[in-house]
């Protein structure tokens, strides 16, 4: 509503639409909750289709009218696409859909249900909550709790330090190389890509920790995002610790619907191929996007497919074991780290010039570095990152004494304020 007043309509008529689904799906009879079902996914992903897609299929139906010599005309719509469309039309499309199920009963309060939808610290950028969780919170009686203040106000410093500090440092860099690829040298643009890699992720899991942190204030638990991805030693399990709240969507809407991995060889391919490239057409309206998310299901598949062929015993050597443990999560990086040049990039060509320049242009000379203030936070992410693995930053500060609590909190309110980029980077993922 701030930039676009008009734009609560969007979320008003998705509330409603959904609403009613929940109650109609519940209480008719068998044989017709299908076509209530249908009706709700129809119109809400028409929604989105409309804002977020209508353009992008037009455009490729000309082009694609002009090659087989047909006259198709080009309707642009040019609509500013409203913030978080993606996320809270996921969210109100879980709620029918366990309604359909009967994992969810039919929520006739308007105002809580709306709530639901609209609730304000994961409205934007998730993560995407299923109604079990959140909806049975919002009936929930709340009072002040000093522990949960304490715990939100933790994790919304943890986060903003995370995204302010680590994040928006790093995108100055990353910013400079996508803007001129082909200007500097094979190891250049290596590191931007690197550091792509950890600018997304500080910055996703920023916003998510403050989202955490701002429901945590209030008394109510939203699911964590994020657990250490780049220690994932396959793609696969790289995506059970990345976006969780999106893979666990599209595993238990998408995946499961279409027969998961209960089916032969050849269908699951082709089940792990289409959530996959949903999946990256969800994160935009782009064939950068679609190939974004083809290349990670390719990836997921001959993984598995190797596995399968070669089926690699756990190593008896401990030191063995760890140095070659080692080198899978130093493979999942590197390849998780290509793949996301075709996130980062504005077109196809510009995938084609950073992926032609890391080859060409090993001998040239450029003058591109990265200040040590940015390596630096970079590195103290990463400690903390691998010093929390499996466990939360607020529950690993309540176990500490006071003056290294608050020692801690200092250095973080300190290092936001002194060191904040200059420039103003807004969340990745608002534009999705």
């Amino acid at each position: 509503m701030f930039f676009i007043p008009q734009y609560i309509l969007i979320l008003f008529v998705t509330i409603i639409i959904d609403y009613i689904a929940g109650i109609w799906i519940e209480k008719t009879r068998p044989e017709r909750k299908k076509a209530y079902l249908v009706i709700s996914i129809v119109s809400t992903c028409l929604v989105l289709f409309i804002f977020k897609y209508f353009d992008f299929f037009n455009h490729n139906m000309v082009l694609l009218s002009h090659k087989f010599g047909f006259y198709y005309p080009e309707r642009v719509v040019n609509f500013i696409l409203p913030i978080g469309l993606s996320f809270h039309t996921f969210q109100s499309l879980s709620y029918v859909i366990e309604v359909y199920r009967g994992n969810q009963k039919a929520e006739k309060h308007f105002g809580i249900y709306s709530l639901y939808v609209m609730f304000y610290p994961q409205l934007v950028t998730g993560p995407i909550e299923r109604p079990q969780n959140l909806l049975v919170q919002l009936r929930e009686e709340k009072k002040f709790d000093y522990s949960n203040i304490a715990r939100g106000l933790r994790l919304i410093l943890f986060g903003l330090f995370i995204k302010m500090v680590v994040a928006d440092n790093i995108a100055v860099y990353v910013d400079q190389i996508y803007a001129n690829p082909s200007g500097y040298n094979t190891f250049s643009i290596l590191k931007g890509l690197f550091l792509y890699s950890f600018q997304i992720y500080c910055d996703f899991f920023g916003y998510s920790t403050i989202a955490v942190g701002c429901a945590r204030v209030m008394g109510y638990n939203l699911m964590d995002n994020f657990k250490t991805p780049y220690l994932s030693k396959s793609i696969g399990e790289f995506w059970q610790r990345w976006h969780i709240s999106l893979s666990t969507w599209f595993r238990d809407y998408v995946y499961f619907s279409l027969g998961g991995n209960k089916v032969k060889i050849q269908r699951w391919m082709i089940n792990i191929l289409i959530v996959f490239i949903v999946s990256g057409l969800w994160h935009g309206a782009n064939w950068t996007f679609i190939l974004w998310g083809l290349a990670h299901g390719l990836v997921y598949i001959s993984e598995n497919i190797f596995n399968r062929l070669f089926k690699i015993r756990e190593i008896k050597n401990e030191a063995l074991q760890s140095v070659w443990n080692i080198f899978k999560i130093i493979k999942t990086f590197v390849i998780v780290s290509f793949i996301w040049v075709l996130f980062r990039a504005s077109d196809l060509q510009q995938v084609k010039t950073i992926f032609k320049s890391i080859i060409h242009n090993l001998n040239t000379v450029d003058n591109f570095t990265v200040e040590p203030k940015a390596w630096l936070f970079l590195g103290l992410f990463i400690i903390i990152d691998i010093v929390l693995f499996n466990t939360r930053f607020d529950f690993w500060c309540t176990k500490r004494a006071s003056i290294v609590r608050w020692s801690l909190y200092t250095s973080m309110i300190f290092l936001i304020i002194v060191f904040s980029s200059v420039e103003n980077f807004p969340f990745i993922y608002f534009q999705f």
